[in-house]
């Protein structure tokens, strides 16, 4: 499958990286693939230079690399998000399968981060996505665990799922099949693209675990009666 990845940080390149490794065709893409750009350290992540030479994925800039996929990953920070997809361009996206994997998360204030208001409440950032790019299939994934946790589920001991939230059942099959052949096993489904607001609302929480516990590989699991 042909995938692109908007945003080229961690996120972006672990999930490249994995996919890759499965037999995807992954491009990251960034606002300027410049040599000078591409051989900056990107956060929580390597120059992109050495991450393209090491998996043998490629770099393009952002339309390029969502307009040759199948399906498309959100991983930017999510306060520029939409920026940033308004960049790749509504043509580029019309018709994909849009993950998006960001939170809307507010570090003006330090350690912990807060949702940023203007995606919480009775609106968040999945919603806004899927609002202002009708034509694409925005499915909210992957968003409430780290990404060593994304692409190496197992490292959490146990069962626990992935939660998904989206307004097309073909796309959510679509995401579910890429997070089986990561090793994900079980999947709760939220329903419609307003399950986003839950799944972002997790985000506070799932921070505060890691800070008291010390570690990311946390996540939270669903018990039922």
């Amino acid at each position: 499958m042909k995938i692109g990845m908007i945003g080229g940080g961690g996120v972006g390149q672990t999930l490249g990286a994995a996919l890759i490794a499965l037999g995807h065709q992954v491009v990251i893409g960034i606002r300027t693939p410049s040599a000078e750009e591409l051989a900056k350290a990107r956060p929580q992540g390597a120059t992109l230079t050495d991450w393209s030479a090491r998996t043998g994925g490629a770099v393009a800039d952002f339309a390029t690399a969502a307009r040759g996929a199948e399906v498309v990953f959100n991983v930017t920070p999510g306060q520029h998000s939409l920026a940033g997809l308004r960049a790749v361009g509504a043509d580029a996206l019309a018709g994909k399968v849009l993950v998006d994997v960001a939170n809307p998360l507010d570090f003006s204030a330090g350690m912990p981060p807060f949702l940023d208001s203007a995606f919480s409440g009775a609106t968040s950032l999945g919603e806004q996505i899927q609002a202002e790019f009708p034509a694409a299939k925005v499915v909210k994934a992957f968003n409430t665990v780290a990404a060593a946790v994304m692409v190496t589920p197992s490292l959490i001991p146990g069962a626990h799922e992935l939660f998904l939230s989206g307004n097309d059942a073909g796309a959510k099959a679509a995401v579910q099949g890429l997070a089986r052949d990561l090793g994900w096993t079980g999947f709760v489904d939220l329903g419609d693209i307003v399950g986003a607001r839950a799944q972002e609302a997790v985000l506070p929480v799932w921070v505060r675990l890691w800070m008291t516990g010390g570690s990311p590989l946390v996540t939270l699991k669903v018990v039922r009666a």
